[in-house]
Protein backbone atom coordinates (compact mmCIF):
# COMPACT_ATOMS: atom_id res chain seq x y z
CA UNK A 1 0.00 0.00 0.00
CA UNK A 2 1.21 3.52 -0.79
CA UNK A 3 0.89 6.29 1.78
CA UNK A 4 -0.11 9.28 -0.39
CA UNK A 5 1.90 12.50 -0.31
CA UNK A 6 -0.20 14.68 -2.62
CA UNK A 7 -3.70 13.18 -2.82
CA UNK A 8 -6.07 15.36 -4.86
CA UNK A 9 -9.02 15.19 -7.21
CA UNK A 10 -7.45 14.10 -10.51
CA UNK A 11 -9.04 16.07 -13.36
CA UNK A 12 -7.37 13.86 -15.98
CA UNK A 13 -8.85 10.57 -14.76
CA UNK A 14 -12.26 12.15 -14.09
CA UNK A 15 -12.86 12.27 -17.86
CA UNK A 16 -13.88 8.60 -17.80
CA UNK A 17 -13.99 7.69 -14.09
CA UNK A 18 -17.56 8.67 -13.23
CA UNK A 19 -17.12 7.69 -9.58
CA UNK A 20 -15.04 10.80 -8.88
CA UNK A 21 -16.79 13.81 -7.37
CA UNK A 22 -15.03 17.18 -7.43
CA UNK A 23 -15.90 18.44 -3.95
CA UNK A 24 -14.67 22.02 -3.98
CA UNK A 25 -14.86 22.23 -0.19
CA UNK A 26 -12.07 19.61 -0.09
CA UNK A 27 -9.37 21.90 -1.51
CA UNK A 28 -6.70 20.17 0.60
CA UNK A 29 -7.93 16.65 1.43
CA UNK A 30 -4.50 15.25 2.35
CA UNK A 31 -5.05 15.30 6.13
CA UNK A 32 -8.42 13.53 5.95
CA UNK A 33 -7.09 10.98 3.49
CA UNK A 34 -4.13 10.08 5.72
CA UNK A 35 -6.53 9.44 8.62
CA UNK A 36 -8.65 7.15 6.42
CA UNK A 37 -5.54 5.44 5.05
CA UNK A 38 -3.99 4.66 8.43
CA UNK A 39 -7.26 3.60 10.03
CA UNK A 40 -7.61 1.14 7.15
CA UNK A 41 -4.04 -0.15 7.54
CA UNK A 42 -4.58 -0.54 11.29
CA UNK A 43 -7.73 -2.64 10.76
CA UNK A 44 -5.89 -4.93 8.37
CA UNK A 45 -2.94 -5.38 10.74
CA UNK A 46 -5.17 -6.03 13.77
CA UNK A 47 -6.63 -8.97 11.85
CA UNK A 48 -3.21 -10.46 11.21
CA UNK A 49 -2.83 -9.28 7.62
CA UNK A 50 0.71 -8.32 6.71
CA UNK A 51 0.75 -4.83 5.21
CA UNK A 52 3.80 -3.19 3.64
CA UNK A 53 3.35 0.58 3.55
CA UNK A 54 5.68 2.54 1.28
CA UNK A 55 5.58 6.33 1.31
CA UNK A 56 4.78 8.22 -1.85
CA UNK A 57 7.41 10.76 -2.90
CA UNK A 58 6.32 14.39 -2.71
CA UNK A 59 7.84 15.25 -6.09
CA UNK A 60 6.59 14.79 -8.69
CA UNK A 61 3.07 15.18 -7.27
CA UNK A 62 0.99 12.04 -7.90
CA UNK A 63 -2.70 12.55 -7.02
CA UNK A 64 -3.57 8.83 -7.45
CA UNK A 65 -0.48 7.20 -5.93
CA UNK A 66 -2.76 5.67 -3.28
CA UNK A 67 -3.98 3.21 -5.98
CA UNK A 68 -0.83 1.14 -6.78
CA UNK A 69 -2.63 -1.91 -8.18
CA UNK A 70 -3.11 -0.09 -11.50
CA UNK A 71 0.58 0.08 -12.43
CA UNK A 72 2.01 -3.15 -11.01
CA UNK A 73 1.06 -6.77 -10.32
CA UNK A 74 2.98 -9.50 -8.50
CA UNK A 75 2.78 -13.19 -9.38
CA UNK A 76 3.50 -16.57 -7.81
CA UNK A 77 6.28 -17.46 -10.25
CA UNK A 78 8.32 -14.37 -9.31
CA UNK A 79 7.08 -12.24 -12.22
CA UNK A 80 6.38 -8.53 -11.80
CA UNK A 81 4.36 -6.77 -14.50
CA UNK A 82 4.41 -3.02 -15.12
CA UNK A 83 1.33 -1.72 -16.91
CA UNK A 84 0.57 1.07 -19.40
CA UNK A 85 -1.57 3.83 -17.88
CA UNK A 86 -4.12 5.97 -19.69
CA UNK A 87 -3.66 9.24 -17.73
CA UNK A 88 -0.36 11.04 -18.30
CA UNK A 89 -0.10 12.10 -14.66
CA UNK A 90 -0.47 8.49 -13.48
CA UNK A 91 2.47 7.15 -15.48
CA UNK A 92 4.88 8.74 -13.01
CA UNK A 93 3.54 6.40 -10.30
CA UNK A 94 5.68 3.53 -11.64
CA UNK A 95 8.65 3.27 -9.29
CA UNK A 96 11.57 0.88 -9.67
CA UNK A 97 12.75 1.76 -6.13
CA UNK A 98 9.56 0.18 -4.79
CA UNK A 99 10.60 -3.16 -6.30
CA UNK A 100 14.03 -2.78 -4.71
CA UNK A 101 12.40 -2.18 -1.31
CA UNK A 102 10.32 -5.35 -1.69
CA UNK A 103 13.44 -7.35 -2.56
CA UNK A 104 15.95 -5.93 -0.08
CA UNK A 105 13.79 -5.02 2.92
CA UNK A 106 11.04 -7.64 2.63
CA UNK A 107 12.94 -10.57 1.08
CA UNK A 108 10.65 -11.11 -1.90
CA UNK A 109 12.09 -12.95 -4.89
CA UNK A 110 11.62 -11.24 -8.26
CA UNK A 111 12.56 -13.63 -11.05
CA UNK A 112 11.68 -11.43 -14.00
CA UNK A 113 9.99 -8.18 -14.90
CA UNK A 114 7.65 -7.73 -17.85
CA UNK A 115 7.20 -4.10 -18.82
CA UNK A 116 4.12 -3.35 -20.92
CA UNK A 117 4.40 0.41 -20.42
CA UNK A 118 5.78 1.05 -23.93
CA UNK A 119 2.26 0.43 -25.25
CA UNK A 120 1.42 3.92 -23.99
CA UNK A 121 3.16 5.19 -27.13
CA UNK A 122 0.58 3.26 -29.19
CA UNK A 123 -2.37 4.47 -27.09
CA UNK A 124 -3.04 0.98 -25.79
CA UNK A 125 -3.63 0.66 -22.05
CA UNK A 126 -4.09 -2.02 -19.41
CA UNK A 127 -4.29 -0.71 -15.87
CA UNK A 128 -3.22 -3.67 -13.79
CA UNK A 129 -5.68 -5.48 -11.55
CA UNK A 130 -8.09 -2.62 -12.07
CA UNK A 131 -8.45 -3.60 -15.73
CA UNK A 132 -8.17 -7.35 -15.16
CA UNK A 133 -9.73 -9.36 -12.36
CA UNK A 134 -7.79 -12.58 -11.90
CA UNK A 135 -8.93 -16.00 -10.79
CA UNK A 136 -5.39 -17.09 -10.00
CA UNK A 137 -6.30 -20.65 -9.04
CA UNK A 138 -8.18 -21.39 -12.27
CA UNK A 139 -5.97 -19.11 -14.43
CA UNK A 140 -8.93 -17.05 -15.66
CA UNK A 141 -8.65 -13.37 -16.51
CA UNK A 142 -11.88 -11.34 -16.53
CA UNK A 143 -11.70 -8.03 -18.41
CA UNK A 144 -14.33 -5.44 -19.28
CA UNK A 145 -13.03 -3.60 -22.34
CA UNK A 146 -12.76 0.19 -22.06
CA UNK A 147 -10.41 2.98 -23.07
CA UNK A 148 -8.21 1.84 -20.17
CA UNK A 149 -8.46 -1.89 -20.92
CA UNK A 150 -7.37 -2.79 -24.45
CA UNK A 151 -8.40 -6.22 -25.72
CA UNK A 152 -5.05 -6.87 -27.42
CA UNK A 153 -3.21 -6.21 -24.14
CA UNK A 154 -5.60 -8.44 -22.20
CA UNK A 155 -4.75 -11.20 -24.66
CA UNK A 156 -1.02 -10.41 -24.43
CA UNK A 157 -1.14 -10.61 -20.62
CA UNK A 158 -2.98 -13.94 -20.82
CA UNK A 159 -0.54 -15.31 -23.36
CA UNK A 160 2.49 -14.29 -21.28
CA UNK A 161 1.06 -15.50 -17.96
CA UNK A 162 -0.87 -18.55 -19.19
CA UNK A 163 -4.36 -17.27 -18.35
CA UNK A 164 -7.60 -17.75 -20.28
CA UNK A 165 -9.20 -14.38 -21.19
CA UNK A 166 -12.88 -13.80 -20.43
CA UNK A 167 -13.57 -10.57 -22.28
CA UNK A 168 -16.83 -8.58 -22.27
CA UNK A 169 -18.28 -5.07 -22.19
CA UNK A 170 -19.53 -3.54 -18.93
CA UNK A 171 -21.52 -0.33 -18.84
CA UNK A 172 -23.17 2.01 -16.39
CA UNK A 173 -25.86 4.65 -16.67
CA UNK A 174 -24.54 8.22 -16.60
CA UNK A 175 -27.02 11.04 -17.31
CA UNK A 176 -29.29 8.67 -19.20
CA UNK A 177 -26.52 7.16 -21.36
CA UNK A 178 -24.87 3.73 -21.13
CA UNK A 179 -21.12 4.35 -20.96
CA UNK A 180 -18.20 1.93 -20.42
CA UNK A 181 -17.12 1.20 -16.85
CA UNK A 182 -13.52 2.37 -16.59
CA UNK A 183 -12.18 -0.61 -14.58
CA UNK A 184 -13.39 -4.20 -14.32
CA UNK A 185 -12.71 -4.31 -10.58
CA UNK A 186 -15.51 -1.87 -9.79
CA UNK A 187 -18.11 -4.30 -11.13
CA UNK A 188 -16.73 -7.68 -10.02
CA UNK A 189 -14.68 -9.42 -7.33
CA UNK A 190 -13.33 -12.96 -7.62
CA UNK A 191 -12.71 -14.87 -4.38
CA UNK A 192 -11.81 -18.53 -3.88
CA UNK A 193 -15.38 -19.84 -3.53
CA UNK A 194 -17.55 -17.00 -4.79
CA UNK A 195 -17.80 -14.01 -7.09
CA UNK A 196 -19.44 -10.67 -6.36
CA UNK A 197 -20.65 -9.19 -9.63
CA UNK A 198 -22.98 -6.57 -11.06
CA UNK A 199 -24.53 -8.54 -13.91
CA UNK A 200 -26.76 -5.53 -14.69
CA UNK A 201 -23.60 -3.92 -16.10
CA UNK A 202 -23.27 -6.49 -18.91
CA UNK A 203 -25.87 -5.44 -21.48
CA UNK A 204 -25.03 -8.06 -24.10
CA UNK A 205 -26.91 -11.28 -23.29
CA UNK A 206 -24.32 -13.64 -24.81
CA UNK A 207 -21.45 -11.93 -22.96
CA UNK A 208 -23.39 -12.10 -19.71
CA UNK A 209 -24.09 -15.78 -20.34
CA UNK A 210 -20.37 -16.42 -20.95
CA UNK A 211 -19.33 -14.69 -17.72
CA UNK A 212 -21.97 -16.51 -15.64
CA UNK A 213 -21.04 -19.87 -17.22
CA UNK A 214 -17.31 -19.32 -16.62
CA UNK A 215 -17.80 -18.37 -12.97
CA UNK A 216 -20.20 -21.26 -12.37
CA UNK A 217 -17.95 -23.82 -14.06
CA UNK A 218 -15.06 -22.66 -11.86
CA UNK A 219 -17.27 -23.77 -8.94
CA UNK A 220 -17.89 -20.34 -7.45
CA UNK A 221 -21.16 -19.06 -6.05
CA UNK A 222 -22.40 -15.91 -7.80
CA UNK A 223 -23.41 -13.16 -5.39
CA UNK A 224 -25.12 -10.59 -7.54
CA UNK A 225 -25.23 -6.88 -6.70
CA UNK A 226 -27.27 -4.07 -8.24
CA UNK A 227 -25.95 -1.13 -10.22
CA UNK A 228 -26.73 1.11 -7.22
CA UNK A 229 -24.60 -1.13 -4.98
CA UNK A 230 -21.85 -1.11 -7.60
CA UNK A 231 -21.80 2.69 -7.42
CA UNK A 232 -21.14 2.26 -3.69
CA UNK A 233 -18.05 0.15 -4.54
CA UNK A 234 -19.68 -3.08 -3.34
CA UNK A 235 -17.68 -5.03 -5.94
CA UNK A 236 -14.42 -3.16 -5.34
CA UNK A 237 -13.31 -5.63 -2.70
CA UNK A 238 -10.41 -8.03 -2.29
CA UNK A 239 -10.06 -11.38 -0.59
CA UNK A 240 -6.84 -11.49 1.43
CA UNK A 241 -5.18 -14.24 3.38
CA UNK A 242 -3.68 -14.39 6.85
CA UNK A 243 -4.37 -17.26 9.27
CA UNK A 244 -7.87 -17.08 7.86
CA UNK A 245 -9.30 -15.46 4.72
CA UNK A 246 -11.03 -12.08 4.83
CA UNK A 247 -12.94 -9.98 2.34
CA UNK A 248 -11.82 -6.35 2.47
CA UNK A 249 -14.10 -3.50 1.41
CA UNK A 250 -15.05 0.05 2.35
CA UNK A 251 -17.77 0.89 4.87
CA UNK A 252 -19.76 2.54 2.06
CA UNK A 253 -19.67 -0.78 0.19
CA UNK A 254 -20.55 -2.82 3.29
CA UNK A 255 -23.54 -0.69 4.24
CA UNK A 256 -24.92 -0.88 0.68
CA UNK A 257 -25.26 -4.67 0.95
CA UNK A 258 -28.42 -6.33 2.22
CA UNK A 259 -28.51 -8.94 5.00
CA UNK A 260 -28.74 -11.84 2.57
CA UNK A 261 -25.69 -10.71 0.58
CA UNK A 262 -23.66 -10.19 3.77
CA UNK A 263 -24.72 -13.60 5.07
CA UNK A 264 -23.71 -15.30 1.81
CA UNK A 265 -20.28 -13.61 1.83
CA UNK A 266 -19.73 -14.37 5.51
CA UNK A 267 -20.53 -18.03 4.89
CA UNK A 268 -17.06 -18.01 3.32
CA UNK A 269 -15.17 -15.02 4.77
CA UNK A 270 -15.30 -12.50 7.58
CA UNK A 271 -15.75 -9.01 6.12
CA UNK A 272 -13.41 -6.21 7.18
CA UNK A 273 -14.60 -2.74 6.23
CA UNK A 274 -13.21 0.73 6.82
CA UNK A 275 -14.37 4.30 6.16
CA UNK A 276 -12.78 5.47 2.91
CA UNK A 277 -15.30 8.18 2.08
CA UNK A 278 -12.90 10.98 1.05
CA UNK A 279 -10.71 8.61 -0.96
CA UNK A 280 -13.75 7.17 -2.76
CA UNK A 281 -15.41 10.51 -3.53
CA UNK A 282 -12.35 12.38 -4.77
CA UNK A 283 -10.28 9.46 -6.06
CA UNK A 284 -13.04 7.36 -7.60
CA UNK A 285 -11.48 4.17 -6.23
CA UNK A 286 -12.00 2.16 -3.08
CA UNK A 287 -10.49 -0.56 -0.88
CA UNK A 288 -9.46 -2.96 -3.61
CA UNK A 289 -7.69 -0.24 -5.62
CA UNK A 290 -5.56 0.65 -2.59
CA UNK A 291 -4.05 -2.83 -2.24
CA UNK A 292 -1.48 -4.31 -4.60
CA UNK A 293 -1.47 -7.91 -3.40
CA UNK A 294 1.91 -9.66 -3.39
CA UNK A 295 2.12 -13.30 -4.48
CA UNK A 296 5.89 -13.28 -5.02
CA UNK A 297 7.88 -16.12 -3.44
CA UNK A 298 10.04 -15.39 -0.40
CA UNK A 299 13.82 -15.78 -0.74
CA UNK A 300 15.28 -18.51 1.46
Amino acid sequence: MIEPAAFQFNHETALNNFYQKDNLSESNPQKKVLVEFYNFVKKLKINGIKVIVIKDTLEPAKPDAIFPNNWVSFHEDGTVILFPMWALNRRIERRSDLLTILQKENNFYIKNKKDFSHYEEKNKFLEGTGSIVLDRKNKLCYAAISIRTHKILVEKFCDEMNYLPVVFSAKQSVEGNRVPIYHTNVMMTIADNYAIICLESIDDFKEKELVVKTITESKKEIIEITETQKKCFAANSLQVMSDTNYLIMSSTAYHSLNKNQISRIEHYNTIIHSDLNTIENLGGGSARCMMAEIFLPIKH
